[in-house]
């Protein structure tokens, strides 16, 4: 593909900071978007999205949750030339039982896919599963490294993919031929449960993290009391209904058919993760 930018928007998050760290380790030109980014870009200031898309050829998309921004954008980005988009959207978008869709979340992916697949550009979209990172920098992180996740998760287990993988993926969407018109759905190689990702992650950290499972109940009551809304706190509860249900559980080819090898293992994001310091008290 000629020398123009890619644009990652989202540049400053789980995936779209990785996407850029590997664009860059292969020399190529990367325009990193984010509200706070190296190029300012703003889903709720639309002044800002000509100046992100001028030139670029090509464009990671990290949506707004609870939005139908997309569509707009993409229609704007068509204007500008850009012939190649990559969207991260999420598992579970086909399943209506999947989760207690409050915020509007699903709506806005559904719209979102509609809006590339309808775009006339090539398109590829990227379904990730729980990220394998939401024990080291997002959801669970906290809570790891005070040694112990007390969730209302019972027994259920998802197959965490790690974020390297996620950004592998789009780098090669981004990049190479053969991936326009797919839906990569991404996952690990197989489902963990919470228990064994304490587990898993006590043995590469050298120091003990339980999982403790509550009552949905006794959850929301433990957030309040910890300062936050009953109606935060429930909206936390909701996050964690499709781990309790085993909604996440099964396994997808994502990262094999993308990539031609299987997908990193928990227990290797464990160990790589744990090497790095994440975990450090």
């Amino acid at each position: 593909m000629p020398e123009q930018a890619i644009l990652v928007i989202g540049a400053t998050g789980k995936s779209g900071r990785r996407v850029v760290n590997r664009l860059r380790a292969e020399r190529l030109p990367v325009r990193a978007a984010a509200r706070n980014g190296e190029h300012r870009f703003d889903w709720t200031d639309s002044g800002t999205w000509d100046a992100a898309l001028e030139g670029a050829r090509s464009v990671y998309i990290v949506q707004l949750d609870g939005t139908k921004l997309v569509r707009p954008f993409v229609e704007r980005a068509v204007t500008h030339g850009v012939r190649r988009i990559v969207l991260a959207s999420g598992r579970g978008i086909d399943d209506p039982g999947y989760a207690n869709d409050s915020g509007g979340t699903l709506e806005g992916l559904l719209d979102s896919e509609a809006a590339v697949r309808e775009s006339g550009l090539e398109w590829t979209i990227s379904r990730p599963g729980w990220f394998a990172q939401n024990f080291s920098e997002g959801f669970f992180a906290d809570a790891v490294r005070a040694g112990e996740l007390r969730l209302p998760a019972g027994d259920g287990a998802a197959s965490f993919v790690d974020a390297e993988d996620i950004a592998a993926v789009v780098v090669a969407a981004l990049t190479k031929d053969g991936h326009a018109g797919q839906t990569y759905e991404l996952s690990g190689p197989r489902a963990v449960t919470l228990a064994e990702a304490a587990a898993t992650i006590s043995e590469a950290a050298g120091r003990e993290v339980r999982y403790v499972p509550l009552s949905v109940e006794d959850y929301v009551a433990e957030l309040v009391r910890q300062g936050l809304s009953p109606t935060d706190a429930a909206a936390f509860a909701d996050v964690v209904e499709p781990l309790r249900k085993g909604r996440d559980a099964y396994v997808s080819d994502g990262v094999q058919r993308a990539l031609a090898r299987p997908p990193r293992s928990f227990a290797e994001f464990a160990e790589s993760t744990a090497a790095a310091g994440a975990w450090s008290a």
